[in-house]
């Protein structure tokens, strides 16, 4: 849904044609979605949304900043995907950001390691009830009532 950092951000719940953009939050290390109209709120999903982004997803790697500036002047930084599927990875881990998005040839990139400003739209939601209670849920801390995927 929106990872644990973000719990003291303004959300809503994402909903089907939601145009969003990739963004980083203010006082958080987390990096999210935001609707192109609403910036600064987080804009939660759920595991098993789908996304098409505007253009191939483009991302940093795990090896540090001098790798990835060098990979992003090569072009080595995109993956050739641009429809995802929203995920949750390393549930197991409290002390890491486990929202991600799965591609289709199941590449699985976390979102803090998306860079900002990357236009993507909500293309279905998964059949789980309604959203926004389930998200209002979530703010509450009933963290149970959602899916178990980040």
């Amino acid at each position: 849904m929106c990872d644990y950092s973000l719990e003291n951000q303004i959300s809503r719940a994402a909903e089907v044609g939601d145009k969003l953009v990739t963004s980083s939050f203010p006082m958080t290390p987390t990096r999210g979605f935001c609707a192109e109209n609403e910036a600064g709120v987080a804009v939660c999903l759920l595991p098993g949304t789908e996304l098409a982004f505007a253009e191939p997803v483009r991302y940093n790697g795990l090896w540090g900043s001098l790798v990835n500036y060098v990979k992003a002047r090569l072009g080595r930084d995109m993956a050739d995907a641009m429809l995802a599927r929203f995920r949750q990875v390393d549930l197991d881990n409290p002390h890491t950001h486990h929202d991600a998005i799965e591609l289709a040839d199941g590449r699985v990139i976390k979102l803090s390691l998306l860079h900002e400003g990357q236009r993507a739209r909500v293309l279905q939601l998964p059949a789980v009830g309604d959203p926004q209670r389930r998200h209002d849920e979530h703010a509450r801390g009933a963290g149970e009532a959602l899916a178990p995927a980040r």
